[in-house]
């Protein structure tokens, strides 16, 4: 019996120790983790490689500055006269919580303020009431800087010896920043003029010759075409890069002031830059209101009729309006 027992022992440990060897050749010979199908040089010409998507994963879109939830991007008085207790205007009430904007902490740095003088101040307060009237984005134009770098949406990054190339899926927008001596442009545009260099690995950009149409946001933050930016690229690790600006615009401010934020590498191994060609999407919002025949007049859902009334604003005050 006690021989068999013995037998039945080295039996089991033979077997063990055959199922163990084939296991550890099988995971000898599995495949491990894909290699990143987007792995990349980490410099290029001894320079950090900012080359890649990128998208910023904030509210600075909607407000630079601070602020709570509101409950519609357009907003009017409720039953109670205070500022919190305002509720969606007309324009936005059917989309509910869709249309609300969220909470901020805010990208300004030091005191969190804005420094308008009084006049650009007022300025500023009636972009925000007017907000579907005047805001740029709403219309496709092109979003400037630094608006462009912190929409919803994300932006590529090629980078070169001489040359960084930025794309941006909004308005299939561009810039080129170049770091190499160019002569400066014809003309004030909405990107600006972009010129940069290397303090060691922090790419420093000067952005100067804007026009006066440009917003920094959904709030009514505008500049005039006095603007001046010095943009800041610093590579926090290979996916996360600290964008620091400073703007300068004696017309609008009392003094220069700073926004900072990071900004996240998309990592999908298919990642790839798609367009937002949103031209087509606001021509109804544009030139509806000349059409002979309007084509949109009314939306009914199952809680609610919205009618619409279209009204063409006399003389040079549509091209004025068309043109904010």
């Amino acid at each position: 019996m006690r021989i068999r027992l013995i037998g039945a022992f080295v039996v089991v440990a033979v077997v063990a120790a055959l199922g163990g060897a084939a296991m550890s050749r099988s995971l000898a010979q599995a495949p491990g983790p894909s290699p990143r199908t987007n792995a990349r040089p980490e410099r290029v010409e001894g320079r950090p490689n900012l080359s890649g998507i990128w998208q910023a994963n904030n509210e600075a879109h909607w407000d630079l500055q601070a602020h709570a939830a509101r409950p519609g991007a357009v907003t009017q008085p409720g039953v109670y006269p205070f500022e919190y207790a305002r509720v969606a205007a007309a324009p936005v009430v059917a989309l509910g919580a869709a249309a609300g904007v969220p909470a901020s902490l805010g990208v300004v740095q030091g005191d969190g303020e804005i420094p308008y003088t009084p006049e650009a101040r007022t300025i500023r307060t009636e972009n925000a009431e007017h907000w579907i009237d005047r805001d740029p984005e709403l219309k496709c134009y092109l979003p400037g800087i630094p608006r462009a770098m912190y929409m919803p949406y994300p932006f590529e990054i090629t980078q070169s010896t001489n040359k960084i190339h930025m794309a941006y899926a909004f308005a299939s927008t561009a810039r080129t920043i170049h770091l190499d001596a160019v002569d400066p442009p014809p003309a004030e545009t909405w990107m600006g003029h972009s010129v940069g260099r290397w303090e060691g690995d922090t790419l420093v950009v000067d952005v100067s010759s804007f026009n006066d149409k440009a917003w920094f946001d959904r709030a009514g933050n505008f500049h005039s075409d006095a603007l001046h930016l010095t943009e800041r690229f610093t590579l926090l690790s290979p996916d996360v890069i600290q964008y620091d600006v400073t703007i300068e615009d004696p017309k609008v401010f009392t003094r220069p002031w700073r926004i900072a934020m990071p900004i996240y590498r998309r990592l999908e191994p298919n990642m790839q830059l798609l367009e937002y060609r949103c031209t087509e999407f606001a021509e109804e919002f544009l030139y509806g209101h000349v059409r002979s025949e309007p084509l949109v007049k009314r939306w009914e859902g199952e809680t609610m009729t919205v009618e619409i009334t279209r009204r063409v604003p006399p003389g040079d005050r549509f091209y004025e309006w068309f043109r904010k």
